[in-house]
């Protein structure tokens, strides 16, 4: 079956579930990807085409591993191993370890990111960098008002009396957005500004300005520090900088020489980003399922 060549579309008839990885393993869906469209993967070889259609609709934690795979798709290890690697060149798949910052563990987790949208190689290096790299504006589109002034401006239709001006929610459109910056939610904004009301509201203006100042709630707390991420070479497994893995592949896998050693002294930077390396190449190999 090494051969067959279902649709892009193809989705195999299953009596139960595809299997799910040990906890901790398996599929990680990357961040920001555009909308499930039919078309995600027209630009890839049928084959190829048809393996990302159906790992894309796996929750997150299930098992993609070549053994696991090769049970649920009409190929075989073989050809799944190089239609992985494929689908690594062209960006839709990074394979790596990732340690948790602050949790108090020195273990190194076995990643495999699958992205939907493709990458290139500079989005994937500031992923590991625990940037979350946002599309190009021209990607997406968006309402022409912000978020702040569509619900200002809808006020008045679910509360008549705070009936506002299209310059009045312009004004207050910055106020509101600092809400939605400390995490306020639609409905926490409307309670405030509509809960016990006087009557009559004489100026909705000023009583909508005097609540979103008196009523902000408090800053959040920190967001946790990124986790630290290092990619794998997709052929021998050697972790790496991003810089050196174009298409996920180290330069000895691709043929290149190895590169001369510095003989200046590394920087402290390249020093922790080298022991990082070293840590992460040092776990158990036996322990992580391979891809």
């Amino acid at each position: 079956m090494a051969d067959a060549k279902p649709s892009p579309a193809f989705v195999p008839a299953h009596a139960s579930p595809h299997p799910m990885a040990n906890p901790g393993y398996g599929k990680r869906g990357a961040p920001d990807q555009l909308p499930r469209t039919a078309h995600d993967f027209a630009h890839l070889p049928p084959r190829e085409a048809a393996i990302a259609a159906y790992i894309d609709r796996l929750p997150n934690g299930a098992d993609i591993s070549v053994k696991t795979l090769a049970k649920t798709l009409p190929y075989g290890q073989c050809a799944l191993r190089t239609a992985l690697n494929n689908l690594q060149r062209a960006g839709h798949l990074r394979r790596g370890r990732e340690h948790l910052a602050d949790s108090g563990s020195p273990r190194w987790i076995t990643r495999t990111w699958f992205s939907r949208t493709a990458r290139d190689d500079d989005w994937w290096a500031a992923f590991t960098r625990g940037d979350v790299p946002q599309e190009p504006p021209g990607d997406r589109r968006g309402p022409t008002r912000s978020r702040a002034h569509i619900l200002l401006a809808a006020l008045g239709r679910t509360t008549p009396p705070l009936s506002l001006s299209a310059k009045e929610c312009a004004d207050l459109a910055p106020l509101l957005t600092e809400w939605f910056a400390r995490g306020a939610t639609d409905d926490h904004v409307l309670q405030s500004l509509t809960a016990g009301l006087p009557i009559p509201v004489h100026s909705p203006a000023a009583l909508v300005r005097a609540r979103l100042i008196a009523k902000l709630p408090p800053e959040p707390e920190p967001a946790p520090r990124p986790p630290l991420r290092v990619l794998e070479c997709a052929k021998c497994g050697t972790p790496g900088h991003p810089e050196a893995l174009p298409g996920g592949t180290c330069g000895p896998c691709r043929g290149e020489a190895a590169p001369p050693r510095p003989s200046a002294p590394l920087t402290s930077t390249a020093v922790h980003a080298h022991a990082a390396a070293a840590r992460a190449a040092m776990v158990d190999r036996r322990e992580r399922p391979r891809v």
